[in-house]
């Protein structure tokens, strides 16, 4: 679909959104964050910041920042992107709770029925 001032606004918008939680995020975790499915050392669950009300605040940060430039582009192949990396985060959402839940057992069972994986009220 041919781009709008009103889609490439509104996609700019989420973008810099997106942007702004998957940083946001990324400081809550501090040093309890890796780029790798691992537990560290006195490795904590973080209940604070966004983390409050979501358990992958970066992935739904940087899922925002792909579907902006959906908006932005107005391509399929950016709706594909999307789609693509959505799947990958499924995935590997699936996988960190696992190794989370068998760090923390009921802790991480108790702080999962409390909050939302990636989007409030949806999933």
């Amino acid at each position: 679909m041919p781009p709008t001032s009103l889609s490439l606004a509104l996609g700019v918008a989420v973008e810099a959104s997106g942007l702004f939680l998957a940083i946001w995020a990324r400081r809550a975790l501090g040093r309890n964050w890796s780029g790798e499915i691992s537990i560290k050392v006195e490795h904590q669950l973080v209940r604070s910041g966004p983390y409050k009300l979501l358990r992958h605040p970066i992935y739904t940060g940087l899922l925002a920042m792909y579907a902006g430039a959906a908006l932005v582009t107005g391509t399929w192949l950016a709706i594909l992107g999307l789609a693509m990396a959505a799947f990958a985060y499924w995935r590997k959402i699936r996988l960190e709770e696992e190794n989370l839940n068998v760090a923390f057992g009921a802790e991480y069972d108790a702080y999962r029925r409390e909050t939302w994986a990636l989007v409030p009220g949806l999933f």
